[in-house]
């Protein structure tokens, strides 16, 4: 098509024709927002909660390191971010934080981060040939790294609320009671997925 044909075009018909030749593209932005919307479902739904905003949800985590062992790391980055940024506008809270480095810091490990590193859940996954091995260990390692990340925050950010203990241990007995928790029911429901339903973890393509 020439940029005079497409000149001629309505906004209706270049949609219809760069709809028709990236149709893969539409299936997984479509994908990636249906699993944000059902990791925002389950993470409301709490099996329980602590104090400062820490809980064991119903798999929230789980739509996310799907969407990166299906359509890869660069799909599962790009979703948690948007996930991370979401959660701040559905209910945002921070402690007082004395520079705007300690808020962006609680901002990027509390939101932003803590959300991306779920889509690392395939990179882990690919040194093993077994995908029901592979899967178990990209999800626990993607958990791992969203609790350290909750961990830096509870020593960075929130050690001003450790009830008298030093940060580091408040921060490791805290956001160890619920993310190793949240993480192994993670790892679980990933794991007996891929043995029930394989395809869902097959590995898609998606040209740009």
């Amino acid at each position: 098509m020439t940029t005079e044909e497409y000149r001629k075009k309505k906004p209706l018909a270049i949609f219809l024709h760069y709809f028709k030749n990236h149709k893969r593209l539409f299936a997984v932005d479509i994908s990636c927002a249906l699993m944000i919307a059902l990791g925002t479902v389950l993470a409301n739904i709490k099996i329980y909660s602590l104090a400062n905003g820490g809980s064991v949800t119903l798999f929230s985590m789980l739509p996310f390191i799907m969407i990166s062992f299906r359509h890869g790391v660069k799909w599962g980055l790009f979703t948690g971010f948007v996930n991370g940024c979401l959660q701040m506008l559905l209910g945002f809270w921070a402690p007082p934080t004395p520079t705007f480095l300690y808020f962006l810091g609680e901002v990027l490990l509390d939101y932003v981060l803590a959300f991306m590193v779920l889509g690392l859940a395939e990179l882990f996954a690919r040194p093993f040939k077994n995908r029901t091995v592979g899967v178990a260990v990209g999800t626990f390692a993607a958990g791992f790294l969203r609790f350290l990340c909750s961990f830096l925050s509870g020593v960075l950010i929130w050690g001003n609320l450790t009830d008298g203990l030093s940060a580091w241990t408040y921060s490791l007995t805290y956001n160890g009671s619920y993310m190793l928790p949240e993480t192994l029911l993670t790892m679980v429901a990933a794991v007996l997925l891929c043995r029930v339903a394989p395809q869902i973890f097959d590995r898609q393509s998606a040209k740009a």
